[in-house]
């Protein structure tokens, strides 16, 4: 039976001391009703002998501690769970915010989920197609991964989200695909975008959205990501479903963790975020992976925007340790106009080499892959000599490399926001702005593969 205690001695910002209490756990689900008559959910932070730290998920509204109900409901904050969730929006903490009826659910999942033992992962392998052709071609998204972006104020990382959630599929894999995308301290036009983007296409179909608007309390934040990762779970290990999940934007998770850490008084570490930020952004990444035995799997996309721009900032550095690469968005490329403005040279995809290939995507994909990276390397530095030296100071070999690196951006990283290409329409691209290189500088590249692909290139015209 639930306890209802109203020994509350301190109450600081969202956070409530609670004394004289027996039998109660950490992340155990409490219920709080104010003086005022309203309720709100929060969870229990802390338990030192008869006192436990409770965290209020709606703020406490400068409540009187000794007129506070404080129920301890024997339970971890749960997400009801059905097939139904798919093409739903919930609130962040998983109420339908649509408009729709309750989910009936089939089953009640902890939103803490359990970790998956190491020897029971099975390795990232097959191909995720986003359409993108700076991130299929290069960069390539492997089923199972946990790829982040970095991007930073004012880039366009929402549309970039949102375009990748529309487009993306699993290549070769007979298995329904479904996006869940949790969006985290947003606007209200920007949870608006992302809505409308979803029902424009048949993406809503296969989505469950998770929406945490700027306006709503922070602390309700901590417990987004963790709602959609549940959601997910279900999907891939219930109904054995690929899922894609989007988390966006990361660093807004990270500030409302370092909001209630100052109001707990804990001493902070690098830059005032509590020191364990490394701990708790792996117990949100680390649930992406595969399961032997289990055909359904999770591939993750976290969003975080760096702020100043700065790589060395605590979110983006620790998010660098545990997932497997990163995609960076430029700033240089966006002031060109140069939509998706992926920073080509910086971004890596650890998996790469296992996703693709002949069976997967194409025998030619890496050698390519590699090709265009070590020119378009070779035609920025021959840029910026050129503007020491002049253009006169450079070969034809350099000049011809510097001409390809401004063709690269303007018809291989460029595309539009509603251009779907496929991987052989990327690799026919890659080809065909190599054919404009001189063949004897062409060597990460296989011969057989030069002769074979650059002549459907001559063949096109």
């Amino acid at each position: 039976m639930p306890k209802e205690y109203m020994t509350t001695r301190d109450i600081v910002g969202p956070l409530l001391l609670v004394e004289q209490v027996e039998d109660v756990k950490y992340g155990e689900l409490v219920e709080l009703e104010f003086p005022d008559g309203t309720r709100a959910l929060g969870n229990v932070l802390e338990v030192s002998k008869d006192a436990a730290l409770v965290q209020s998920f709606e703020g406490s509204r400068g409540s009187n501690p000794g007129q506070t109900k404080v129920k301890f409901l024997g339970r971890s904050l749960e997400l009801g769970v059905s097939r139904d969730i798919l093409g739903r929006v919930f609130d962040g903490l998983g109420r339908p915010s649509d408009g729709g009826p309750k989910i009936i659910p089939d089953k009640k999942l902890s939103i803490y989920g359990e970790p998956i033992n190491p020897t029971a992962r099975d390795y990232p392998d097959d191909f995720i197609q986003t359409g993108i052709s700076a991130i299929d071609g290069l960069n390539p998204l492997v089923r199972g991964q946990k790829l982040p972006i970095f991007s930073g104020s004012g880039l366009p990382h929402q549309q970039l989200a949102a375009q990748i959630a529309r487009q993306s599929r699993v290549l070769g894999v007979q298995a329904e695909f479904a996006v869940v995308f949790a969006a985290m301290g947003i606007t209200f036009e920007e949870a608006d975008f992302f809505i409308s983007e979803f029902r424009e296409t048949e993406a809503v179909e296969r989505a469950v959205m998770f929406i945490n608007l700027a306006d709503d309390p922070a602390v309700e934040r901590i417990a987004t990501p963790r709602m959609a990762l549940t959601a997910a779970e279900y999907l891939a290990f219930d109904l054995d479903m690929h899922v894609l999940v989007i988390l966006t934007d990361m660093t807004y998770y990270c500030e409302a963790l370092r909001e209630v850490s100052a109001a707990r008084k804990e001493v902070p570490g690098r830059r005032g975020y509590p020191g364990y930020l490394y701990t708790d952004l792996a117990t949100i990444y680390e649930r992406a992976g595969r399961i032997r035995g289990k055909h359904g799997s999770i591939t993750q996309i976290p969003i975080l925007s760096m702020p100043e721009d700065d790589k060395t900032h605590p979110i983006p550095d620790l998010t660098g340790y545990i997932t497997e690469g990163q995609i960076i968005l430029s700033r240089d490329l966006h002031r060109k106009g140069i939509y998706p403005p992926i920073s080509i040279l910086p971004s890596l995809s650890r998996l790469k080499e296992k996703g693709i290939g002949e069976g997967k995507t194409r025998e030619d994909h890496s050698g390519l892959s590699n090709q265009l990276f070590a020119a378009y390397a070779r035609g920025i530095e021959a840029k910026e000599l050129a503007v020491i030296l002049g253009e006169a100071a450079l070969s034809e070999t350099d000049k011809s490399f510097a001409a390809f690196a401004d063709q690269f951006e303007a018809e291989y990283i460029s595309q539009s926001d509603r251009e779907d290409r496929t991987i052989e329409e990327t690799l026919f691209l890659g080809w065909k702005l190599l054919a404009k290189l001189p063949r004897s500088e062409l060597k990460r590249v296989r011969d057989e593969h030069v002769e074979k692909y650059m002549s459907e290139v001559e063949v096109a015209g």
